[in-house]
């Protein structure tokens, strides 16, 4: 079983390698948002699956990585505040400020649960959109501003032709290898936390609060620094949203966007770094794909020619998805490999049959 799980990896690995070769634009960016949602959605994961804090808040720090990085890249021709840093730079910077903001709201984290915390981050939607649209010369306003090309090692993740293998490679080509390895890289981080002391810690205040409390586990500090973590994640995740889109509007980052992601998590299985990236890649995707295929599908109309859209036809599959998760799958999708991967009764692996 390890070595074929070995093997899955193996060739998974390079098919998500070989991609844009073969794939047109529309197929890679569709990837490069699901990589972006499945980032946040494992920052919210590790917040409100491995911990129990409710937040309905995620798209306030997506919103913050994201006109961060333009802020401290933007070099202020095009009238808006900039700070002209090199893009990497500004990036990590980007990143550094959501978790700061995170940090700023960690202490109303760490006292609150339940509702009650979903409510009080439920305030910062309304508090970012009011910035985003009232604070021009940072955010553009309701026009949002042009996102700078990420340029790493000499190479400008932009639509300047770079040709491998006589293939030319434009900046989704470009991004996609960017976006797979700054995913694998938030998944392993994710994944050791999860299954070390911190992981351990964080379902002990998940499943009883004050019993973790008991034994020595700091509750307050490991629900602000999870908090952190989470928001760190989004800003992350904010980052290489506007590098795919290459502009920011405020209205993406509303609350829809917020609760798409308690979709994600709840679709792909709460408290899992692998369900957090199937279910993003769920609700990230379905969209995209009715949109493409309206012509063909019944009872879903193109956008502009009226009936029932493809975002709206989206939402209410995801949202019948959320209920039939919760009635029949409570595990969420990771349940389903959980399952078939483990152990028969009555013989433990490696046993002798």
């Amino acid at each position: 079983m390890s070595r074929h799980r070995t093997y899955v990896w193996i060739a998974g690995a390079v098919l998500l390698l070989a991609l844009p070769f073969y794939l047109d634009r529309f197929w890679l960016q569709a990837g490069l948002f699901a990589m972006a949602a499945a980032i946040g959605a494992i920052g919210l994961n590790l917040l409100t699956g491995a911990t129990g804090q409710l937040s309905m808040g995620h798209a306030f720090f997506l919103a913050i990585g994201a006109y961060g990085y333009c802020v401290f890249a933007g070099d202020g021709e095009d009238g808006l505040s900039g700070l002209g840093l090199p893009t990497w730079i500004a990036a990590a910077l980007a990143v550094v400020v959501a978790g700061i903001a995170g940090g700023l709201f960690s202490p109303i984290a760490g006292r609150l649960r339940g509702a009650y915390l979903g409510i009080a981050t439920l305030a910062l939607i309304f508090i970012g959109q009011h910035v985003l649209f009232n604070a021009h010369d940072l955010t553009g306003g309701s026009n949002g501003r042009d996102v700078p090309p990420l340029s790493v090692f000499g190479i400008t993740f932009d639509d300047s032709e770079l040709v491998v293998a006589a293939v030319p490679f434009g900046a989704s080509e470009k991004l996609w290898y960017a976006g797979l390895v700054l995913l694998l890289g938030c998944g392993l981080f994710a994944r050791g936390v999860l299954r070390g002391r911190p992981g351990r810690a964080m379902n002990a205040i998940r499943d009883h609060r004050i019993a973790a409390g008991v034994i020595g586990v700091p509750v307050a500090r490991y629900r602000a620094g999870v908090f952190i973590l989470s928001s760190m994640y989004a800003g992350l995740a904010g980052v290489l949203l506007a590098l795919i889109f290459q502009r920011t509007v405020p209205d993406y980052f509303g609350m829809t966007l917020s609760l798409e992601f308690l979709a994600m998590i709840v679709i792909g299985g709460l408290g899992s770094v692998a369900g957090a990236v199937a279910g993003a890649a769920v609700v990230s995707l379905l969209p995209q794909l009715l949109t493409r295929y309206s012509d063909a599908l019944p009872l879903v109309a193109a956008p502009g020619s009226g009936g029932i859209t493809p975002g709206e036809a989206s939402r209410y599959l995801y949202g019948a998805a959320v209920v039939a998760v919760v009635l029949f799958l409570p595990g969420g999708l990771a349940s389903i490999t959980a399952r078939r991967s483990r152990p028969k009764s009555g013989h433990t692996p490696g046993e002798e049959q």
